[in-house]
């Protein structure tokens, strides 16, 4: 078994609702490898950011509760640790970037203030040290005329550029492990583009491992070595990017797949839609969670939860179904 910058074992967390409790996350277990980018891809409310924000400390509580779990870094188990211990992890050995940088940067302070902030905590820089530290960084997410614009506030920045800052101040210690959920998502295409080549080169200068939250396929194709694909709480298929591509073995996966615009089809084809809506988990299924709007569901899917098997090295998906022939596994 190779060794794991991050290992996730079991993890559960619950969300306490007035209509009940809804199980968000239901046993998610995955490594990440040293300087490795793992994709994390499935639909909204599949668990894919509450998996990650549970690895963080980041749930909530109440509603949100941590039920079972762990998540092994650097010898430690960070689902245990005091806040004051998560506290000089965050930002100094593991970095988050959020979905909406507009929400994520405080509108009252200064860019360059809440740059220097977590450089004087985390690096004990003085605060001159810290000002020159954070020119650097926004020089280097190629934000011009840096040391002028840290007097800015938030609001004068445009979307891509306050994306620019987040990444920048996630970089600002020199983290182990950049999560990224879903961080082009409010941009349009051409400053997805360049945050994503952006990424990719921090990425190869630092060596840092990222794990990249997304519903995008076509970015999980050009930035990860190995996806997860999430649905209703659990990872239904975990694969080598090339291999999902080439070899897609879950039902959702292939919807997934399915529904993507492609530029090489000689023909033109009606985009694959998936059927139905995703589960609102207020009991842990017993049955396959995607059964109810998969085509290919036998017998056995509505009476057991379909563990992850391997289809091929370092390929395993959740189901009872070879979707190649429609015969049980």
């Amino acid at each position: 078994m190779p060794d794991f910058i991050l290992d996730v074992q079991g993890l559960e967390t619950t969300f306490k609702t007035p209509d009940g409790v809804v199980h968000a996350v239901n046993g998610v277990s995955f490594g990440l490898g040293e300087g490795e980018t793992l994709g994390v891809v499935g639909e909204s409310g599949c668990g894919k950011s509450v998996t990650m924000l549970s690895v963080m400390g980041l749930i909530q509580s109440p509603p949100g509760k941590i039920v079972a779990g762990k998540a092994i870094f650097a010898g430690q188990d960070l689902v245990k640790m005091s806040r004051e211990e998560l506290r000089h992890v965050r930002g100094a050995q593991i970095a988050m970037i959020f979905q909406d940088p507009m929400t994520s940067l405080n509108p009252v302070l200064t860019i360059g203030k809440q740059l220097e902030e977590p450089l004087m905590l985390h690096v004990g820089m003085t605060k001159n040290q810290a000002r020159d530290r954070a020119a650097e960084l926004l020089s280097m997410v190629g934000i011009p005329n840096a040391k002028d614009r840290l007097n800015d506030y938030p609001h004068q920045y445009s979307g891509g550029m306050r994306q620019r800052v987040m990444i920048a101040m996630a970089l600002s210690c020199s983290p182990q492990i950049l999560i990224a959920d879903e961080p082009t998502t409010a941009l349009d295409v051409t400053i997805q583009a360049q945050i994503t080549d952006l990424v990719k080169r921090l990425r190869d200068e630092l060596g840092m491992a990222i794990i990249w939250i997304t519903h995008d396929l076509g970015v999980v194709a050009s930035l990860a070595q190995r996806v997860l694909v999430m649905y209703g709480g659990y990872i239904i298929e975990e694969s080598p990017v090339k291999d999902l591509y080439a070899n897609p073995t879950h039902p959702y996966t292939l919807g997934l797949l399915g529904s993507l615009p492609r530029v090489d089809e000689k023909e033109r084809t009606k985009l694959f839609s998936i059927e139905g809506q995703p589960p609102v988990l207020y009991a842990k299924p017993n049955a396959c969670p995607f059964a109810p709007r998969c085509k290919w569901a036998l017998e056995h899917c509505w009476q057991e939860n379909p563990p992850l098997m391997e289809i091929a090295p370092a390929h395993r998906a959740a189901c009872w179904v070879d979707t190649k022939t429609g015969r049980h596994r």
